[in-house]
């Protein structure tokens, strides 16, 4: 498969630049891990993960029963009670000191293996997902040793076995966001990553055993959503910790409810980014394609609604489809390509259907000239004006590279328009005007607000939403209380 240029009128072209797949060793089969090895499904049953980008079969995962699931609770359980659970500070922070080293050894391995698993560019798992995750370990680790002063009360502890279900869009991020925090506070862990990319958390596993990580401190079992609620349901179980849909979000919520178990759940966003007319409009539209193009949309905190003064709106448009218009859409192991491919038929079905329902409610749809392969998932970056916020693409999470561009006059009708959605997660301002962005952060229901920037993620910051992007943080300080009893307010 070749990467092409959106544009056939574009100056010159780039010559591929493939990143090697020969950097990771990919097994034909992958077991769970519980308790420190590798081990089949009690029923030997497994599924198929394949590679989005050409539908090739990457390999055959386990699929774990209740059976294995209470076995990996059980073992988690054991080591909490056992291991982890009284090993002072100082030694588990070694162990993570240890997990953030060997993952920024071995970077380019699993920025190989997360493209090749969930579509996404290499540039994109290279430079930030990767490098990110690692940062995470490194940071928790720093507060191992230190949990008594962070404002948790004087002798915080942990709440046991947490239970961890992680979405497909960030795969390994998300996985090192749940883990590090909980095994910093003395937590063990069962984590069940995406059926569609479960192979940088199996990679992880591997590294764990490298870092001699005490078994059953981390453990992983793969499936579908039969595997995921057969361990949020389970009795021994004390923590859960989800990033995923609403309506699953919603349901984790009713099934907990009046039992022992804290929740936080990271659930879906219809992020507004804000452009006034002052704003730096050059490194504004750098900020609205990394929003959302970049990481093909696949991101719950993507700025899939534009928010535009009017004044501005004609010109940010045009210069905005001209940018578009220099993407490189294609194979996502190729260093130039900017826009991958998406992560499943399914995924790419719920994009088509709404992006259809925009053209059918009236919005104006544009894409640049776009030339898709012919094998995988695709879906061209999208552009609509002439949206209303009754508009379906302007009211759902689409989870694709499909921006929906609205107009406002005042800043309280900005404030008003962003405001008006069911989600609260994230959101951004662009202006030069530092009061103006003081004020709008205050007005604007979003957990994350960043300014004159998108998308940008530090470990010491933390992230979460309101409404229905649910409750609780992840990340910096806060991240370290739904891992902890006393102080916890979830």
């Amino acid at each position: 498969m070749t990467t092409t240029a959106s544009t056939a009128g574009s100056p010159f072209e780039y010559a591929p630049a493939p990143e090697s797949r020969a950097v990771v060793d990919i097994a034909s089969s992958y077991g769970l891990f519980i308790d420190g090895e590798f081990t089949p499904a009690s029923d030997s049953g497994s599924f198929k993960t394949v590679n989005p980008a050409t539908e090739e079969v990457l390999a055959e995962v386990a699929e774990a029963t209740e059976e294995d699931v209470d076995r990996a609770v059980r073992a988690a359980r054991r080591a909490q009670e056992k291991v982890w659970g009284p090993m002072p500070g100082r030694e588990r922070a070694k162990y993570l000191f240890r997990i953030a080293r060997l993952l920024a050894e071995r970077s380019r391995e699993f920025a190989v293996l997360e493209t090749l698993d969930n579509g996404k560019p290499i540039r994109e798992s290279r430079d930030v997902d990767v490098p990110t995750a690692a940062a995470h370990f490194f940071y928790y680790a720093g507060w191992a040793d230190k949990l008594e002063h962070a404002g948790y009360g004087p002798d915080p502890r942990p709440h046991g076995v947490a239970a961890q279900v992680i979405p497909w869009n960030f795969p390994l991020l998300m996985l090192a966001w749940k883990i590090a925090p909980a095994l910093a506070t003395g937590n063990t862990v069962v984590l069940k990553p995406a059926e569609t990319t479960p192979l940088t958390a199996l990679l992880f596993a591997d590294l764990l055993r490298q870092a001699e990580l005490p078994p059953g401190v981390v453990n992983i079992v793969t499936g579908a959503r039969a595997t995921g609620s057969a361990l949020v349901n389970h009795p021994d179980v004390d923590k859960i910790a989800f990033t995923g849909s609403t309506p699953v979000g919603k349901r984790i919520a009713q099934e907990i409810a009046g039992t022992r178990k804290h929740a936080t759940l990271e659930l879906g966003g219809k992020a507004a980014n804000i452009v006034f007319d002052d704003a730096p409009i050059d490194q504004a539209i750098e900020g609205i394609v990394n929003g959302i193009f970049f990481n093909q949309g696949q991101v719950c905190c993507a700025g899939s609604r534009l928010l535009v003064q009017e004044s501005i709106a004609e010109e940010l448009v045009d210069r905005l489809k001209s940018r578009l218009g220099t993407l490189r859409v294609g194979d996502p192991m190729d260093k130039n390509t900017d826009v991958g491919a998406i992560n499943s038929p399914q995924q790419l079905a719920r994009i088509t259907e709404l992006t259809d329902a925009g053209t059918a409610e009236g919005a104006t749809r544009w894409s640049p000239d776009c030339e898709l392969p012919s094998s995988g998932y695709w879906f061209a970056p999208t552009l609509f004006t002439g949206v209303s916020a009754a508009h379906r693409i302007a009211r759902e999470e689409i989870f694709g590279p499909v921006l929906s561009v609205l107009t406002f006059r005042t800043p309280a009708e900005a404030v008003a328009k962003a405001n008006n959605t069911p989600y609260g997660l994230s959101a951004g301002i662009w202006t030069e005007k530092g009061s103006r962005i003081l004020w709008m952060a205050d007005q604007l229901r979003a957990g994350v607000v960043w300014s004159n920037t998108f998308n940008r993620f530090d470990p010491a910051s933390p992230f979460g939403g309101y409404k229905e992007s649910g409750y609780g943080r992840e990340g910096g300080r806060h991240g370290l209380a739904p891992y902890l009893i006393e102080g916890s307010t979830y």
